[in-house]
């Protein structure tokens, strides 16, 4: 593993490598944040030419709230934007979600690549063959120890040796097919935005 700091945006234009997978858990994009140049349409262009042929990048993308809040201002969501601003340089951009207890809501995230249309289709899989794929390539870390702070009812412990689904606590094929099925509010507020983010005209979500 090499650990890299420095500017995100100078190490991909500079680099030569090319990766499986880019994945952006960055601060969102604020008008007097940090991260907002990493969330446009020149910086997922940049991005993508490091992707390997089958690359994926994956991005959090801010609020996915069940029900859209009434009183937050469209102009304050990013999912959609950040969703738009993928689909113009990759082939999908598919918008998942999965609850943050921390944040106290769902929380969007964004994955993109290119291929054909089946392949956006195998992110549907059937529960069933999810959970043999667990079996067959998951397994838990040696000597890394179990969470401190373990879900409310959850009791066991892992001791890093497990396989398959005994080395999960919470992913299965079930729940893979939940990330993927957005609420229909949700998918409303998201098809009637058609903002893009650029260098020129970045969005903030405040």
């Amino acid at each position: 593993v090499e650990y890299v700091v420095g500017d995100v945006r100078k190490y991909l234009a500079d680099t030569r490598e090319k990766f499986d997978v880019i994945i952006i858990d960055v601060s969102d994009p604020i008008e007097a944040g940090p991260a907002v140049a990493l969330y446009t349409k020149e910086f997922y262009e940049t991005a993508s030419r490091r992707l390997t042929q089958n690359g994926v990048l994956v991005t959090q993308s801010g609020s996915a709230s069940f029900v859209p809040f009434p009183q937050v201002d469209e102009e304050s969501s990013c999912f959609a934007p950040i969703r738009n601003t993928l689909a113009t340089v990759f082939d999908h951009a598919v918008p998942f979600s999965c609850p943050v207890a921390s944040f106290g809501e769902d929380w969007g995230f964004v994955m993109a690549f290119n291929g054909d249309e089946a392949d956006a289709r195998s992110l549907r899989l059937v529960d069933e063959t999810i959970d043999v794929m667990i079996e067959d390539r998951i397994a838990a870390v040696p000597k890394v120890p179990d969470h401190a702070y373990r879900s409310i009812g959850v009791k066991r412990i892992l001791t890093g040796y497990e396989r398959g689904a005994n080395a999960l606590k919470h992913y299965d094929g079930e729940s893979h097919r939940g990330l993927f099925i957005l609420s229909k509010p949700l998918r409303n507020v998201m098809k009637n935005d058609s903002r893009i983010m650029t260098d020129d005209s970045p969005l903030f979500m405040f």
